[in-house]
């Protein structure tokens, strides 16, 4: 009886040594795989910040947002991290479009604009002066850049001269197909813009209510706009969204994702 239990306590001691190095073992393996992601992670944050990196900026996740860079999967990353800010808003947007900051402006607890601006023009496009958000004016330039000015070669053979607005700051509350309603517009904080039409460099000129409901290059035009403006602002309403859109787009720089 003796030796049989000498014999389970050896077997059992022998079981718990096992036991120790497997635990040693998994840490250290544990260890190893930590000092191994650190140094990786260093490694590829040291290629991304070197100046010589051969990393391409549009794809940098370090590099800011430029409005003339080819659009990839972290644009819209870049995008949001611009408009974070006034200041990184109008870092990022100069020398794409004509404005002219301003002080922000307070018309009532409900009403105002925040990172006021004066926009006359984004990327080789003029607009009416509108006074607007930094944000729409950066969501501006990308439309023009990306959406815009390709449909406008792809689909007309010519270049976008002009960009017709018909508002941007509204101190009201929401319109709808049954009256006005009792939430607040996102124009009364100018967190959207409405645009009525297009004009082009070979004289050409369109308008949304004109033009909408045809079957030609113009109508093709405006859809193509509606569907590019959506990749870059968060509310994007055309004609096909109700009656009271018939002759504008609506577009804003807040909201769910609507694109209609």
């Amino acid at each position: 009886m003796r030796h049989a239990r000498r014999q389970a306590m050896a077997q059992d001691a022998a079981k718990q040594t096992r036991k120790n190095k497997g635990r040693s073992l998994a840490l250290i393996r544990g260890l190893a795989a930590f000092v191994f992601v650190g140094v990786l992670g260093f490694g590829l944050y040291q290629l991304l910040v070197h100046p010589g990196t051969p990393l391409p900026p549009h794809w940098n996740p370090t590099k800011p947002l430029v409005v003339s860079q080819p659009v990839t999967a972290l644009t819209e990353w870049k995008l949001n991290r611009a408009l974070a800010s006034t200041e990184s808003c109008l870092t990022t947007i100069e020398g794409f479009a004509a404005l002219q900051p301003m002080s922000d402006f307070r018309e009532s607890d409900q009403c105002g604009i925040t990172g006021r601006v004066n926009l006359r023009a984004v990327g080789e496009t003029r607009m009416s002066p509108i006074e607007t958000r930094c944000a729409i004016a950066l969501r501006m330039a990308m439309w023009e850049r990306h959406g815009l000015q390709p449909a406008a070669r792809d689909i007309l053979g010519t270049t976008l001269a002009r960009v017709d607005q018909s508002g941007s700051y509204n101190c009201r509350t929401i319109r709808t197909t049954s009256g006005p309603s009792e939430r607040m517009s996102t124009h009364a904080t100018a967190d959207a813009i409405d645009i009525s039409g297009f004009a082009f460099a070979d004289g050409r000129q369109i308008s949304l209510l004109r033009d909408w409901d045809g079957a030609g290059p113009e109508a093709a035009f405006l859809r193509a706009a509606r569907d590019s403006a959506c990749d870059w602002f968060r509310v994007t309403l055309s004609p096909d969204f109700n009656a009271l859109h018939a002759d504008h787009f609506h577009l804003q720089s807040v909201g769910w994702g609507l694109c209609r």
